[in-house]
């Protein structure tokens, strides 16, 4: 095994949106930093897994979450690869953010290089070597085989939480009561979807979508719809044996393009998605469960008989896995109380979304204070047992239920940013501060407002 013989003062593994903003902002910072991925590109999911659109930034009519994450928006709309913010036409959250996902990729390549920072694709943490409490090195696995990387500072934004887990941090999976995870789904993509015809179907059958009803002028002035019903139909097909997975009802977004959707329907129970029988099962399954749904969407679905399937996947979708156990868990009635931590490096809107791990069923609370958002602290990110690792994204410290609210990409976009920025700080001031847990956060909370961020 060879030695990547650079130095890098921080490390970042993963590059979704949280590991993306981690990297660009200690890099914006003056900090020599390198980020790595196993895919072909950044975005994580919504790149890799054909997740979308963006949800939510919003709580109500006040956007909560700015930063890097408004300035992506903004260049993607300025390229012509959004149209922004839009109003959910289910009514589920306030406000939405479609957008291409070809499109993604190229701005968030430009950020990256425009940062200064180094990324690494086609590479997987495969290990960790500890000394004194500190990561001194992760173990990578590249085309050229295994290798070294030394760095400062390491961040944890896979996902799984696979660098910590391997650095040996404490963690945990899934449900307290069981270890069971949420369902992972496969998602689909349409295009030359009539558009029209399933409007005008849902329209003159309101009464069947609970979810829209009343929503009828918002349906018909949106240029982009998202769609949740068909439940009966849902039901009448499981009966038929023509779906053999328990989901209730039908989910849909229009992405930035007119009559392409994406399919967000699938739901793979009992699979574990931190092993590779768990993962390699679930693809398996993930892709059958989509050829089920594409007989059913243009037999049973108006607009989508001349429809085209464009692509599943490419990989499956992961809602949880590992979490650290951090210096603080967020927990259901921190979100559910609207708490607002002195300590708060980011604010989230998107509620409490449990997919049921044992089949049909999704549970959703929206109560968020009285102020409809909540906060998440510092001390989620970090651990006392390594002092040089920040773990963020979805596999913070936080319980089962207050993980299925952050673990969509707006708010995990703002923990990746809060990431890299206490990354940077302990590089700054190293003389005074010795390890992650030693930052200021007030300082950190100043830095991250000059910079847009909404506390």
């Amino acid at each position: 095994m060879n030695s990547n013989n650079e130095f890098y003062e921080i490390v970042v593994a993963g590059g979704g949106l949280a590991g993306t903003f981690a990297a660009v902002t200690a890099a914006r910072m003056g900090k020599k930093v390198l980020l790595l991925d196993s895919g072909s590109c950044l975005g994580g999911t919504l790149t890799c897994c054909g997740v979308g659109p963006m949800m939510t930034g919003h709580s109500r009519d006040r956007q909560v979450i700015g930063g890097l994450f408004e300035e992506l928006t903004e260049r993607l709309k300025r390229n012509g690869y959004s149209c922004g913010h839009v109003r959910d036409t289910t009514g589920y959250i306030s406000y939405l953010t479609p957008f291409s996902a070809e499109g993604m990729k190229l701005v968030l390549d430009e950020m990256t290089e425009e940062a200064g920072c180094e990324t690494f694709f086609h590479v997987s943490v495969v290990g960790a070597e500890k000394c004194q409490g500190k990561i001194s090195r992760v173990l990578v696995s590249g085309p050229e085989g295994l290798f070294w990387v030394n760095a400062d500072i390491f961040i944890d934004a896979t996902g799984d939480g696979d660098l910590a887990y391997y650095a040996g941090a404490p963690m945990k999976k899934g449900r307290e009561s069981d270890g069971k995870s949420q369902p992972m789904t496969m998602n689909a993509k349409y295009c030359n979807v009539d558009r029209d015809q399933l409007l005008d179907y849902i329209l003159k059958n309101i009464e069947k979508f609970p979810r829209l009803y009343g929503k009828e002028q918002l349906l018909r002035e949106s240029g982009h719809l998202s769609i949740a019903g068909f439940s009966e139909e849902m039901k009448m097909a499981r009966e038929k044996g023509i779906l053999h997975f328990k989901r209730e009802e039908l989910l849909m977004f229009e992405t930035d393009r007119k009559g392409e959707f994406i399919v967000n329907t699938t739901r793979i129970t009992e699979l574990d998605g931190t092993t590779v029988r768990g993962l390699s099962q679930a693809e398996r399954v993930g892709r059958i469960q989509c050829n089920e749904l594409d007989y059913f969407l243009k037999k049973y679905v108006p607009g989508f008989k001349d429809a085209v399937l464009e692509y599943t996947g490419p990989s499956v979708g992961i809602r949880g896995s590992r979490q650290l156990e951090g210096i603080y868990t967020l927990t259901a009635g921190d979100i559910i109380k609207g708490t607002q931590f002195e300590t708060r490096i980011a604010l989230a809107a998107y509620p409490i979304d449990v997919h049921n791990p044992d089949g049909q069923g999704t549970k959703s609370i929206f109560k968020m204070g009285e102020q409809g958002y909540y906060s998440i602290p510092y001390e989620v990110m970090i651990c006392r047992e390594i002092s040089n690792l920040l773990v963020t994204g979805r596999c913070i410290s936080a319980s089962f239920e207050a993980q299925a609210a952050i673990r969509t990409t707006p708010t995990t976009s703002a923990l990746g940013q809060a990431a890299g920025m206490a990354a940077a700080m302990v590089l700054q001031d190293s003389e005074k501060v010795k390890d992650v847990n030693g930052i200021d956060r007030k300082e950190l909370q100043y830095k991250l407002k000059t910079r847009g961020v909404i506390l």
